[in-house]
């Protein structure tokens, strides 16, 4: 079993903090110029929750398994926690098959510099949300060069 046992905790966690990121406009803004909608689908345990950046709000959407996507990602919740820590390197990851992206990948990618404040914000929002037990920054020791 990974690190959320129900998906109940995990849309909470994951979809709290995405909501977080929709209203944080250096990260917003960028977003919405993309105008994709991206469908994350989270295994072990299961949750499906679209981000859509195609009106003048981001719309985060758990459960939504009807609306056309863009861009589709898959993977472990383990991998999604661990992504927001700075902690995975996507290209890497998709090489891997941890993360399984369908749709038009090099517009993913340009998101990455979008999205590189939210790996600061994940471990605060976490423990300023009652998380504190999913922050794995605390035990986490980066290499040394």
């Amino acid at each position: 079993m990974g690190m959320f046992k129900t998906s109940e905790k995990l849309e909470e966690v994951l979809g709290g903090f995405f909501k977080l990121m929709a209203d944080t406009p250096v990260i917003a803004d960028k977003l919405l110029k993309s105008k994709l909608v991206i469908r994350f689908s989270y295994t072990d345990p299961d949750l499906v929750v679209v981000v859509d950046c195609s009106g003048e709000k981001i719309d985060v959407r758990p459960h939504d398994t009807d609306s056309k996507a863009i861009v589709e990602m898959s993977m472990s919740s383990d991998i999604a926690h661990r992504f927001w820590f700075g902690m995975v390197n996507l290209t890497k990851a998709l090489t891997r098959k941890e993360m399984i992206a369908k749709g038009p990948i090099p517009k993913v990618l340009k998101l990455l510099p979008a999205i590189k404040p939210s790996y600061a914000m994940y471990p605060k929002y976490l423990d300023e949300n009652g998380f504190e037990q999913y922050n794995i920054t605390k035990a986490y020791k980066p290499p040394t060069a």
